[in-house]
C-alpha cells in the first residue's frame, strides 16, 4: 500500500472526487447516536473522518488504514482541522481490527467502508473483525463499487482502469445483501457503478 500511495497521497483526495461517489450520502444517513464511536477502516487520508467529525459533533472517531504513507497525510489533515483530539489513528490491517488497537475496550457502535472493501484483499475477514469489534446495537456502514452491469460497454474500460490501482468490485457482496433484505438497507446507485449498505444491528445478524 505505501508503494501505491506514496505519491498519489498528495493528489487523492482531488482526484478521487469525481468517481468516489456517494461518500457524502453514507456520512449524512448514518445518524449515530449521541457520543458514538466511530471507526473507519481505510481511512486514507482522514477526508471522511474530518467530514464526520464536522457532521457530528460529540462522536469519538478512529481511523484504521494499511498505508504509513496515507497516515501521515492525514495525520496532517487533521491538526490542519483541528481535530488532533478528536480523532485516533493507527495503522494496521482490517483483518487485525480490535478496539485494543487504539488502547480502547469499550466497543465500536458504527463501523465505515469506504471504497476500501473492494482494495482488501481478504474482504471478508475484514467484515467479520469490524462486526466482532461493534457494541451489540451496532452498525457496519459500506459504500463502494458495485457490479457496474449497468454501464454497457463501459464496463470493461472501467475494470481496467480500476484493476490498475488494484481495485476489484465485491459482487459477491452486493449479490449477498440484496438477497438477504433483512440484513439492512441497501442502496444501489445509478448504473450499478456503487451501493451503499447498513448492516442490520449487529445483535440481529
Amino acid at each position: 500500500m505505501d508503494d501505491v500511495y506514496r505519491y498519489q497521497r498528495y493528489v487523492y483526495d482531488f482526484t478521487r472526487k469525481y468517481y468516489l461517489l456517494g461518500r457524502d450520502r453514507l456520512i449524512r444517513e448514518m445518524k449515530p447516536g449521541p457520543q458514538a464511536r466511530i471507526i473507519e477502516i481505510g481511512c486514507g487520508t482522514a477526508r471522511n473522518l474530518i467530514r464526520m467529525a464536522r457532521t457530528y459533533p460529540d462522536a469519538r472517531l478512529y481511523g484504521l488504514d494499511a498505508s504509513a504513507e496515507m497516515l501521515r497525510t492525514a495525520e496532517n489533515a487533521i491538526a490542519r482541522a483541528g481535530l488532533s483530539r478528536r480523532i485516533k489513528l493507527v495503522q494496521a490491517y482490517a483483518e487485525d481490527l480490535t478496539p485494543a488497537l487504539f488502547g480502547e475496550t469499550a466497543p465500536f457502535d458504527e463501523a465505515v467502508f469506504s471504497y476500501s472493501l473492494s482494495m482488501i484483499p481478504d474482504w471478508k475477514q475484514a467484515l467479520k473483525a469490524a462486526q466482532a469489534a461493534l457494541s451489540p446495537r451496532g452498525h457496519v456502514h459500506v459504500v463502494d463499487f458495485g457490479d457496474l452491469k449497468g454501464l454497457g460497454p463501459a464496463e470493461g474500460l472501467l475494470r481496467w482502469w480500476l484493476g490498475l490501482f488494484h481495485v476489484a468490485p465485491r459482487e459477491e457482496l452486493l449479490c449477498t445483501i440484496e438477497q438477504q433484505r433483512d440484513n439492512g438497507q441497501v442502496k444501489v446507485l445509478s448504473g450499478r457503478y456503487a451501493f451503499l449498505w447498513t448492516s442490520a444491528p449487529v445483535t440481529a445478524t
